[in-house]
This record gives C-alpha cells, sequence and structure tokens, in this order.
C-alpha cells in the first residue's frame, strides 16, 4: 500500500511538472513542427491564414528551403563525426583505443548512424532532435544468454516528445533533474500490453494541460528519466604483501569476499560516495505503468541536438535553418502563383460584339480558332430608321499585363532568399578560368553556412560518448568477455574484457577493465572515409614530385594504394597497409603485434636475392684483397732482389780496394728487369685498390638495399 502511495505521489508530480514545461514551451516547439512541416510536406507552405486567402486560387509551390536544408544536410554526411575518448593519465592509451572501438561496433550495430542522421535533420530543420542510449540484451531470444550492450536509438519528432525541467540550462542537459520522452500507442496495443482501459482515466484532471496523455484513437505514454542522488559504499582492502584494493561493495557478492578473505585480504576501512542514479518510469495519463528500476549508468540517456540555440528571457528558445526564411519563400510562393495566373489568361486580343452583330454569325466565329476562315461577318447595327450607325467591333479586350511592382519585387525576394539560406549556386558554377585556391575559398565559404549546425551536432555527440561510457561500465562487467571493435579505418577486430595477464616480473594484472576507463570524451569533425582516402591520395601524389628518397617515395606510394577505393580492392589495401606496418609508418595493431610473432616474416624472393648478391661481394672482395697481398709481397720480393745486386756491383772488394767496376750486360738485364717489373707490380697494385674500392661501394649499397627490404620496400 505505501508502495502505491509512492507511486501515485511521483506520477503526481511529473504531471504537475510536464504541464508546466509544456505551457511555457509551447510556442518555441509549435514553431518548431511548423518549419520542419513547412520545409518537408508539399502543400504545407500555404498552411494557415494565406492558404484561406488563396483559395480556389493557383498556390504553386518552389521549395528552396528544402534544397538547402538538404546540401546542409550532404555536408554533414561527407563529414562525419568520430567520438574520441582521451586518457586523463598515463598508461590508459590503449584502454583508451579500446573504448573507441567499442562505441563505434555499438553505434553500428544498432544502426545508430540513422538515430545521429534523424536528429541532424531535425535539428537542421525545425531547430531540434534527439536520440538515446539504451542498454538491451545481446541476444534477446537466448535464455542463457544474459550479456547485455548499448544501443544508440532515434526518437522521432524530437520537438513535440522530448522535454527537460526548466532548471536545465546547458545545451548537452547534463544538468537536468528529470526527463520526458513522450511516445504513441494505438489503443488495442495499450490495452494489450497493460490491460488497462484508457477511457476510465480521469480527464478533468487535465482541462489546462495543453498536452492531452490520450485521445480517442491514440494513447500517449511517458518515459520519465529521474535523476536521484545515491549514496554507494566503497571498500578499502589490504592485501598479503601490504598493498591497498578498493572494490565497490554493490559489485561484490558473498564468495568473492569470502574469496579475498582467504587470500589474506584484511577490510581496512569503508567509505560511503554519493552517486547519481536514474529511475525510470513508464506513465500513462492515469498512473505509473511500470516501474523500471534503475538503469544502466549515471546519466539520463537521451541526448538533444540543436540548430541553433538561446536563452531569452529564462526561455529556451531554438531554430533551424528554415524559420527565417518561410516569410521570403511564402512571398515569392505568392508572386509565382500571381504570375501563374497572370499567364494563363488569353493573350489574343478579343472583338466585343452586340447580339446584333453576331445573330447568325455564331458558329463562324466559334469556329474560327479551328478552321481559320480568311474572314469573318457581322451584321452591321441600325437605326430606328433603318440607317447603318456602326461597322465593326464595339471594342478589344487587352492581354494581361505583368505589373512593373511584381517583376521588381521577384528579384528581390530572390535576392533575400539567397541571403538567409546561402548562394549555393557559386560553389556549383566552377569555370575553367578560376584556380583551385579560388575554388576552395568559395567552399570554404558555403560550410560557413553548416558549420553552426555541424559544431552544435558535435557537442551532442561528446554527449553521447559521456553517457556511453557511463553505462559501459555497469554492463560490460563481465571477466573475460569477449566484445566487438571497430578502429578508425572500419576494420572490425575482438577483444577479450577484465583479462588476467603477468608482466615480466610475474605479478599478475587485469588487463582492458573498464573500471580505470576514466576519461575525458572528444570529437572528431572531419571527412567522411571515402573522402579522406581521396584527400590522402591527391597529397601523396602531390608529395611524390617533391622527394627523390626512394625509401620516401615508397612510403608515399605505398600510402596512396592504401587508401585506393574500388571494389574487390580490400585485400590490396591490406597488403600495402601491412607493408607499411613492416616499414614503420604505419603503427601495428595489437593483431598486427600477434601476427608477426606468430608468423615471423620469411626472405621472400628479392631478400633472398639480394642476401645472395651481398654474400658474392664479400667473397669476391675478400679474394681480390687476398691477390692484393700477394701481388705486394712479389713486388717487395722482387724489389730487394734488384736493391742487392745494385748493392753488389756499388760495394768494392776488401783486400784489393779499387774502384768500383762497371755492371756487365747481363748484370745490366737483370736490373732493368727487375725496375720495369717493380713498375708493373706498382700499376696492378694501384688497379687493384681501385677494384677494391669499386666492390666496397657495390657491397654496401646492397646491405642498404637489403634493409629497406627487410622494411617492406620493393626493389627498384
Amino acid at each position: 500500500m505505501r508502495q502505491t502511495r509512492k507511486l501515485t505521489d511521483i506520477h503526481e508530480k511529473a504531471v504537475t511538472d510536464f504541464n508546466e514545461i509544456q505551457e511555457i514551451a509551447r510556442g518555441e516547439r509549435d514553431q518548431a513542427l511548423e518549419d520542419r512541416r513547412f520545409c518537408t510536406i508539399p502543400g504545407a507552405q500555404w498552411e494557415g491564414n494565406l492558404g484561406i486567402q488563396y483559395e480556389n486560387r493557383p498556390k504553386f509551390e518552389v521549395n528552396k528551403t528544402h534544397l538547402s536544408v538538404f546540401k546542409i544536410i550532404n555536408q554533414y554526411r561527407n563529414n562525419r563525426i568520430d567520438v574520441d575518448f582521451v586518457p586523463r593519465t598515463k598508461g590508459t592509451d590503449k584502454l583508451a583505443e579500446l573504448c573507441d572501438g567499442m562505441y563505434r561496433a555499438d553505434s553500428k550495430d544498432s544502426e545508430g548512424e540513422e538515430a545521429h542522421d534523424n536528429a541532424f535533420e531535425e535539428g537542421v530543420t525545425g531547430g531540434m532532435g534527439a536520440f538515446r542510449l539504451r542498454a538491451c540484451y545481446e541476444d534477446e531470444y537466448d535464455e542463457e544468454n544474459e550479456q547485455q550492450r548499448i544501443k544508440i536509438e532515434p526518437i522521432y519528432d524530437a520537438d513535440v516528445s522530448c522535454y527537460w525541467d526548466l532548471d536545465a540550462k546547458r545545451f548537452d542537459k547534463s544538468d537536468a533533474k528529470y526527463c520526458y520522452v513522450i511516445s504513441s500507442i494505438t489503443r488495442g496495443a495499450y490495452e494489450e500490453e497493460y490491460e488497462d482501459d484508457p477511457t476510465t482515466w480521469p480527464k478533468e484532471l487535465y482541462n489546462n494541460a495543453h498536452f492531452d496523455w490520450y485521445t480517442p484513437d491514440i494513447v500517449y505514454i511517458a518515459e520519465y528519466y529521474k535523476c536521484e542522488e545515491t549514496s554507494e559504499t566503497k571498500v578499502y582492502y589490504k592485501t598479503i604483501v601490504g598493498d591497498e584494493e578498493t572494490y565497490w561493495l554493490n559489485k561484490l557478492d558473498d564468495e568473492e569476499i569470502k574469496e579475498m578473505k582467504d587470500m589474506g585480504h584484511k577490510e581496512v576501512r569503508r567509505r560511503n560516495i554519493k552517486t547519481k542514479r536514474i529511475h525510470k518510469y513508464i506513465m500513462s495519463g492515469g498512473k505509473v505503468l511500470e516501474d523500471c528500476g534503475y538503469i544502466a549508468g549515471k546519466e539520463i540517456p537521451i541526448v538533444p541536438v540543436y540548430g541553433k540555440r538561446w536563452f531569452v528571457e529564462n526561455v529556451e528558445r531554438f531554430m533551424g535553418h528554415v524559420r527565417l526564411a518561410k516569410d521570403a519563400q511564402r512571398l515569392k510562393n505568392m508572386q509565382l502563383s500571381k504570375l501563374g495566373e497572370i499567364s494563363a489568361l488569353s493573350t489574343v486580343e478579343k472583338p466585343i460584339l452586340t447580339p446584333e452583330q453576331i445573330a447568325g454569325h455564331a458558329n463562324m466565329w466559334k469556329d474560327d480558332n479551328i478552321k481559320d476562315y480568311p474572314y469573318l461577318l457581322i451584321n452591321p447595327l441600325t437605326n430606328e430608321e433603318g440607317q447603318t450607325v456602326a461597322q465593326g467591333p464595339i471594342g478589344y479586350t487587352k492581354p494581361s499585363n505583368v505589373p512593373p511592382a511584381l517583376a521588381t519585387l521577384l528579384q528581390i525576394t530572390e535576392e533575400d532568399m539567397k541571403d538567409v539560406l546561402g548562394h549555393y549556386e557559386k560553389g556549383e558554377e566552377l569555370e575553367s578560368h578560376i584556380s583551385g585556391r579560388a575554388v576552395e575559398l568559395v567552399q570554404e565559404r558555403l560550410d560557413m553556412q553548416a558549420y553552426i549546425y555541424i559544431s552544435n551536432f558535435a557537442k551532442s555527440l561528446k554527449r553521447s560518448g559521456e553517457i556511453w561510457l557511463s553505462m559501459a561500465k555497469d554492463i560490460y562487467i563481465e571477466d573475460e568477455r569477449e566484445v566487438k571493435v571497430i578502429d578508425r579505418d572500419g576494420q572490425t577486430s575482438s577483444k577479450i574484457l577484465s583479462i588476467s595477464v603477468a608482466d615480466q616480473e610475474g605479478n599478475i594484472g587485469i588487463e582492458n577493465d573498464l573500471d580505470d576507463a576514466n576519461f575525458d570524451v572528444d570529437v572528431e569533425i572531419g571527412p567522411s572515409s571515402n573522402t579522406q582516402r581521396d584527400s590522402v591520395i591527391r597529397q601523396t601524389q602531390g608529395m611524390l614530385q617533391y622527394t627523390q628518397d626512394p625509401e620516401t617515395q615508397q612510403v608515399l606510394t605505398s600510402m596512396a594504394m592504401m587508401n585506393m577505393e574500388g571494389e574487390g580492392t580490400s585485400d590490396l589495401r591490406e597488403y600495402f597497409r601491412k607493408k607499411l606496418v613492416k616499414m614503420g609508418a604505419v603503427t601495428p595493431t595489437d593483431k598486427d603485434i600477434e601476427e608477426m610473432e606468430l608468423n615471423p616474416d620469411q626472405p621472400s624472393p628479392n631478400d633472398q636475392y639480394l642476401m645472395a648478391e651481398a654474400k658474392r661481394a664479400e667473397s669476391e672482395a675478400q679474394k681480390m684483397q687476398a691477390e692484393t697481398q700477394e701481388t705486394m709481397s712479389n713486388s717487395k720480393l722482387k724489389e730487394a732482389q734488384a736493391m742487392q745486386i745494385m748493392q753488389e756491383l756499388q760495394t768494392p772488394v776488401q783486400e784489393n780496394v779499387q774502384e768500383p767496376k762497371e755492371p756487365t750486360f747481363k748484370e745490366e738485364e737483370i736490373i732493368t728487369k727487375a725496375f720495369v717489373e717493380k713498375a708493373k707490380l706498382d700499376l696492378q697494385e694501384r688497379e687493384l685498390e681501385l677494384r677494391e674500392r669499386e666492390i666496397e661501394l657495390r657491397y654496401s649499397q646492397d646491405i642498404k638495399d637489403k634493409d629497406i627490404v627487410k622494411d617492406g620496400s620493393d626493389v627498384k
């Protein structure tokens, strides 16, 4: 009974707060809905008093607001925004990268791109959109699978379905205390799901409400998210080796506590810490239909998206790209409709005749436009005396002329619409004589039209990352759970959460534990994957002409090949990516490191060829060095023999001291041959030195090429 009364009090307060919010926000929400209808629904530009004024008259539409809005949307889709988790402390880079990959995987698997696109389009068109994050079972049809994951889902018509408390002033509503998400359900589905008859509700309690919580055919229900401050207990344990470890008490069961005591852990102290929890209810206009309890995470999982936003007179106000162009668009439609009405009238002068003049010739005049008679007959008019008083028509009708003011106003209106919506035709008219830099300046100016919307959407995605991280800590809690991750290049892989690993000293630690994921969230606004690849290819091609270094050319060429697009090129891109990894130009992933450890590279045919050539050159160099040494030894021997003969010829005999004798013919011949042989040996020695130097240069170049091949380069 007490619980029922508590739910009744919660419901009454929720309805009262909602009516107050709806009363204040009604004007802005109505305008946002009108803007979206004006831009997207044919005929909506004539709704209201203007349509009543032009009833039974031509009502043409040339919807330029629609074209301008979707050019902004296309710029956003070509410049996707990526959520990036930034480590606050050193040593958590890998964990941040893991969270990046898990967020991408959750977004892709839950069609999060659809949720983002819908929210952005509603924000640009009407001024406000939204999407949500929700925890759900990984496989709802498997009773034994208790694992959950996070889905990113769209919220349609957010401007009339999402409401936050009036004290929430921040752009991302991170300071909101409660939030409503209103959705409709058919009467039959409502009765089947909740076993309740909505017609029995006391509607008089809501006579002052602007938002009827039920209608004869559609029943509206509200998801009510309320932020509550709770207290959680953190337990501090001292291990057997003296280290201190902390745990949240609500995450420990009796078995884990007993196991820690058996391991020698002693509880040192406890501390109660305040934290936020989000309580979810599902309500109808009459009661609380379901108490969903606390949901995952500590943040309200509803993300607002605004086009442009202000607070004026303490009221939140917002608009999209359409609102300021509506009057100019209506005026243009009126002018075109009037011009079409004028042009539809006959441009031929018609004669004005009396009945007496046309009597007997009516069929001739009626069929003239078909039979093209050479002349037409009329009867002359006579007076009472029978005299002819008139021969021709009384007068002629004049074709309608376009008023000068209408033509001038058409030109002014066209320029006004361009000023409000943007001069996009300048970016589409590319002339051959205009430089590339001039085209870039024009494009940058056009991009400024969309920048505020993309920048505001980046704030919303930043909030999405904060909510996801808060929810992930409560959902991905299983030890050694395998999760899907997607890297920046779109490559899919898997990781293991909360896995025990040993360091080099043998100490056991926990890796990939999301409890340690205390990150800041950043966003990156950049071109889409296809645009980035095209840009990389253009830049690398431009850099190739400025470098002569073969190794740098290899890196640039491989980078261009890795970013090439086309059907069936995925294997080729992966080959060049691995090639860049081997060259050290691209950071290897964990999968790359694992593959390199398990499958060390075998020498390729080019490697083997260069290694053989290097060995051959080394052997040849050693042989030449030996020949050189032998030649030098022979040269010294011959020189010594020649010097000995000359010394003998110049040295006198001691017994008979006399002048040195002249050499005989034989001795002169020996001396001459000795000097000739020495000259030949000197020349040969010089040739051998030059050849040895050439071999050394070849050997060093072969070694360099061999090292390049080991790094992944091709042989040229």
